[in-house]
């Protein structure tokens, strides 16, 4: 296994011990002895997965710190915790924080303990990694798809786009398409290898903007990225700018003016080259006129404005959108494309709140739930969900996801689908792997990271 693990433990006979564990087992490794090292190790280049004793060499640093340092770094790399004196507590507290697993070294250590737990945090990493890479391979396949004005207008300025590097601003409704647009400006710009960068601030909370943004250097050397280091080179897209607090939006004028920052506690200057696209759902020049947004920083971020219709206001692209997403769901999930009736009244009359990401997310669950469904019964249901007439077991309750990111929707997706299954076999895991062609294991697995128990 082509996988590099990082054992950083003070005592000798322990990490000698753990580190032949792995290289029997055709894993690169690499160790560190004590806090100072691990920090050298960790800086020289992030590890596939690292093994942490909590009690080190140093009174003021422990494996604790090396736990929040790393995760500060790179919240994906799967981090195991060992100790041989370690409370309950402290167990639970380094789960909390963000390890993996925790292993105690006494009586009940065992290779095959150890060896299981490196294998399924691994796995686990890998498949998010796999589950991101899907992610944003689904953001470039998917086209801005329509026949109506808006839409012609707005695939032609993104085609002048291609040789500018204009910065630029989306203004649009909730799930109307404005990280899709940004993206497809990306994608066919001259920084099109580089790396496209989402902030959005309307996550965040009040105090984190400035270190998501800048970044942190701290007092080991140690450094925690912000947006505009990730970005270097590449896009930057900040969505819902509007949520920008007026002291931080001070700070991004400055960087678009000098194209050069300071992290959190750094003395020297960072430099760099970003392409800045914002989005708003907000009416920018209203938040100008009442104060809450810069007018110097609008103008800098507004020129070239791109405006996105809702989708009520473009019923004619709904045929094309519905009979596109479902091929694209189809291969997503590697299942049969199903028939859907684009004549229901209800999808034009309807006033999709959730715009285009919502009529997106209505058909991927029908799609799930209602394979080898007739197209009577698809329509039935479809309309069941858009007159919110569901209930119990039925699709419709999951309407207030269908506004939801694409991740959030299809986690939602797989839980209620999982769940019904199992239902249907009463709580049989065999049965149910076997219906829905998954692995028994496999299943196990999905049903834990989803928190689905058992089923009466």
């Amino acid at each position: 296994m082509n996988k590099e693990v990082l054992v950083i433990d003070d005592n000798p006979d322990i990490r000698y011990l753990i580190c032949n564990i792995l290289k029997e087992k055709s894993f690169s490794v690499r160790s560190a002895a004590n806090y100072d090292q691990a920090v050298l190790e960790i800086n020289k280049k992030l590890p596939d997965l690292a093994i942490i004793d909590i009690k080190l060499d140093r009174a003021d640093k422990d494996g604790i710190d090396l736990l929040k340092m790393l995760i500060k770094k790179n919240n994906s790399t799967p981090i195991i915790m060992i100790s041989g004196h370690a409370t309950v507590q402290i167990a639970l507290e380094s789960i909390r924080l963000g390890a993996y697993e925790f292993i105690e070294k006494g009586a009940s250590f065992s290779t095959d303990k150890l060896l299981n737990y490196v294998y399924r945090a691994l796995e686990t990493a890998n498949l998010k990694e796999e589950k991101d890479i899907i992610e944003n391979k689904l953001f470039h396949s998917f086209e801005l798809i329509g026949r109506s004005s808006s839409i012609i207008k707005v695939k032609k300025i993104i085609e002048k786009l291609s040789n500018a590097d204009s910065r630029v601003l989306i203004s649009g409704p909730t799930g109307s398409g404005k990280e899709l647009v940004a993206r497809k400006i990306h994608k066919l710009s001259l920084r099109d290898k580089k790396p496209f960068v989402v902030i959005n601030a309307a996550s965040l909370k009040e105090k984190t903007y400035e270190k998501e943004l800048f970044g942190q250097e701290f007092g080991d050397g140690t450094i925690s990225f912000g947006v505009l280091d990730r970005a270097n080179k590449g896009t930057l897209l900040i969505d819902e700018v509007t949520e920008i607090p007026l002291e931080t939006q001070a700070n991004i004028l400055r960087v678009l003016i000098d194209q050069k920052f300071k992290r959190i506690d750094g003395k020297k200057d960072v430099n760099v080259n970003i392409r800045i696209i914002s989005s708003t759902s907000r009416n920018l020049n209203i938040e100008v006129a009442s104060g809450k947004f810069r007018e110097d920083l609008f103008h800098r971020l507004n020129v070239v404005p791109i405006e996105l219709s809702p989708l009520s206001s473009r019923t004619e692209d709904i045929p094309d959108l519905i009979n596109y997403f479902k091929k694209k769901v189809s291969e997503i999930n590697g299942v049969q494309e199903i028939d859907i009736n684009t004549n229901n009244d209800q999808l034009y009359t309807y006033n999709w709140p959730g715009n285009v990401r919502e009529l997106r997310n209505l058909i991927e669950r029908i799609t799930i739930v209602s394979a080898n469904e007739t197209k009577e019964n698809i329509d039935k249901s479809i309309s069941d969900i858009l007159n919110n007439k569901g209930s119990g077991d039925d699709i419709a309750t999951f309407k207030d996801t269908f506004t939801s990111p694409l991740k959030e929707a299809r986690e939602q997706f797989e839980k209620e689908y999982l769940t019904i299954q199992l239902k249907k076999n009463h709580g049989n895991i065999s049965k149910t792997a076997d219906f829905i062609g998954m692995e028994r294991s496999a299943l196990h697995r999905k049903l834990k990271q989803l928190g689905i128990k058992g089923i009466n």
